[in-house]
């Protein structure tokens, strides 16, 4: 089973979570976002030590149609997005994607 832990994004964003010991990072600065984040993204997806994939949802404008929906599609590893307002992903049904049931429901 992956364990593991990816943070992909600005090097402000990535540098948090490797201060908290997160090791596998994909750091790509601001200009170089649409250029470079869909490899970023790619790479950790394909690493099968990788089970969580942490990503800024403001990233998400910057991704190709096509590694969008495998963002939003992929299951292992689960993409959990942080950041925004009330039009951000919402973690809950994140959660629910991953385990496949609702831990918030009463």
């Amino acid at each position: 089973m992956s364990e593991e832990i990816a943070v992909v994004g600005s090097p402000d964003f990535t540098t948090g979570f490797r201060l908290a010991g997160v090791r596998r990072f994909e750091s790509v600065p601001d200009d170089e976002k649409s250029k470079k984040l869909d490899d970023a993204i790619t790479s950790v997806l394909e690493d099968e030590g990788v089970g969580i994939v942490v990503m800024h949802d403001e990233d998400f404008e910057y991704l190709s149609r096509t590694v969008r929906q495998r963002v939003e599609t992929s299951v292992e590893p689960v993409v959990v997005t942080l950041g925004g307002g009330a039009g951000s992903g919402n973690l809950r049904e994140q959660i629910k994607r991953a385990i496949g049931i609702d831990l918030m429901d009463e």
